[in-house]
């Protein structure tokens, strides 16, 4: 048993996932020298995945191009993945009385938008699989500039409804790709920090979201929330097509040493690129290539990526669950996000209603709660989740095991404790303020969930990693899609402890998955390499 109790495998000369990060704890200098390392007080670690000599690899791009990668992407993730699904959260009763249509009605608005999320979900894993990411991600900015457009002209229920399922062909995108661009552009020991923002992201700002559109739409009305979105939708667009470029890349197999199953004596790592080498590589011919001008990085698609059927690659997110790790990921993501998505459903029939009688901004400052506990989730995990995992590789003798990443996941457990708490306040008419604690106690446990299962994925399971994310936001946008049509009747009919209470018991029940695959993730990592369905069924998520 190595570190931290994870099982050892014994059929593998290295199972795929594991790597010697920490070089001078490891003292494997003599079979990991000749890789590129990092710079300054990294000096020692060993970059995974190496970069190849590319000017191109998005690997060796410099910090500031990366940055603005993420910061503009992240603002768009910040607009469509967080911001479209709870944009009438706080205005469902205004909404439903403006309309005439029932509370339920405009629930659905939100609903059918999920729908479409969800059914667009395999088919983004596709497109960007086969054709990249910068298409999609700019394609889909602009759908959402067309939706905004569509909601701030709208007249009646059908009108609105349209402006909502058009926005969300914007979601699916933004919602789940960003999560790959860390893997595109950060080596294993950087990822945790942009792990956790991206999960903050997507999980916390969607309750400061609430804060902004109440008090416009008690001063404005509910339309203007579609006004304001046209301008800014449009400047992210303008962005995302002038500054982002793609970041798909198909680098070398011998780069990907994290996906290697043979030692490292034996992984060819001679042929790794070293300095002399690519000095006298360069002098005898012109291999590396030219680095893109600004027109060619225009380009929304360059070629493609991937060798497989368009079918065979809508299929993969569905063939990729028959891991029962990324399965058991799935279910967490899916499941986790929707029960605290699943207040938003409630928060206004709760609040706007007897005894509490809140206006849509009282009602959206209470979000302030959910989005406070993301910011100290923000900071907590972004600060302890990659020296966490030094300090794990340097116990395990230089040896770095995705495993680690699931330690902070034990955090989720205060989710359930969020949700118990949640309900019995609400249920006795109890202070707005203590249950906007305890729903910040809620996000907080969800992003341990988020930040540690996504982590893990794109370091245990990294080929798959686009697979995986797609099919989380699948899952999880197809259950709340459900939850739209009797959410809020078994409210209204059983009161909000009953409902809470099942969603808490739950929560905890699939928390004790997460010890399991701690313990046997290495074993399970060798079992799935050497007995591989998606091999067996010819279905393959990256290229060879």
């Amino acid at each position: 048993m190595g570190a931290g109790f994870i099982l050892e495998d014994n059929h593998l000369p290295r199972v795929p996932g594991t790597i010697i990060l920490e070089e001078e704890q490891a003292h494997s200098e003599n079979v990991t020298g000749n890789l590129k390392h990092g710079t300054g007080k990294n000096s020692h670690i060993v970059l995974t995945p190496q970069p190849s000599n590319d000017p191109n690899d998005p690997l060796n791009w410099s910090t500031a191009r990366k940055m603005s990668i993420m910061l503009i992407t992240g603002f768009g993730t910040i607009l469509y993945g967080s911001t479209f699904g709870p944009l009438l959260n706080s205005s469902i009763i205004v909404v439903s009385l403006d309309l005439n249509v029932s509370i339920t009605d405009v629930t659905l608005l939100s609903g059918y938008q999920i729908l479409v999320v969800g059914c667009t979900a395999p088919f983004v894993s596709a497109l960007s699989r086969k054709f990249g990411k910068r298409g999609l991600f700019v394609l889909s900015a602009i759908s959402a500039v067309i939706g905004n457009i569509i909601g701030s002209t709208s007249k009646d229920y059908n009108q609105l409804l349209a402006a909502r399922i058009i926005q969300g062909l914007s979601v699916s995108t933004y919602e789940s790709l960003l999560l790959v661009v860390i893997g595109d552009l950060f080596f294993v020991h950087e990822r945790g920090i942009y792990m956790s923002i991206v999960s903050f992201l997507l999980a916390a700002i969607s309750n400061l979201a609430s804060v902004v559109t109440g008090p416009i739409t008690t001063n404005l009305g509910w339309k203007y929330l579609f006004h304001i979105f046209i301008a800014i939708s449009a400047f992210h667009t303008i962005l995302q097509t002038l500054f982002v470029p793609e970041t798909t890349y198909v680098r070398a197999k011998k780069y990907e040493i994290d996906e290697l199953a043979t030692g490292y004596e034996e992984a060819d790592l001679e042929k790794a690129p070293r300095t002399q080498e690519l000095e006298n590589t360069v002098t005898r011919q012109s291999v590396v290539p030219a680095k893109k001008t600004f027109l060619q990085n225009m380009k929304l698609f360059d070629g493609t990526y991937s060798d497989e059927n368009f079918l065979q690659l809508v299929i993969a997110p569905f063939a990729v669950c028959s891991n029962l790790s990324v399965l058991y990921i799935v279910i967490v993501q899916g499941w986790f996000v929707c029960l605290f998505v699943a207040i938003a459903f409630v928060i206004a029939q709760i609040f706007g209603l007897p005894p509490y009688l809140l206006s849509p901004s009282g009602i959206g400052y209470l979000s302030l709660g959910p989005f406070v506990g993301g910011v100290i989730a923000l900071l907590l995990f972004g600060a302890i989740t990659d020296p966490l995992i030094m300090f794990m590789t340097r116990r395990n003798k230089g040896v770095y095991e995705p495993e680690y990443r699931l330690i902070i996941g034990a955090l989720g457990v205060v989710s359930g404790a969020g949700l118990f708490g949640y309900g019995y306040v609400t249920q006795n008419a109890g202070s707005p303020y203590v249950a906007a604690t305890l729903h910040g106690l809620v996000l907080f446990g969800v992003m341990a969930e988020l930040v540690s299962t996504s982590a893990y994925a794109l370091d245990a399971y990294r080929d798959m990693s686009n697979e995986i994310f797609i099919m989380g936001m699948l899952v999880k946008n197809f259950l709340l899609y459900a939850f739209t049509y009797f959410i809020n009747d078994w409210l209204a009919r059983s009161g909000p402890q009953e409902v809470f209470f099942v969603f808490g018991g739950t929560g905890f029940g699939i928390m004790v998955g997460m010890p399991i695959m701690y313990v046997f993730g290495k074993k399970y990592r060798s079992f799935w390499h050497r007995h591989n369905l998606l091999e067996k069924w010819g279905v393959r998520t990256h290229a060879e």
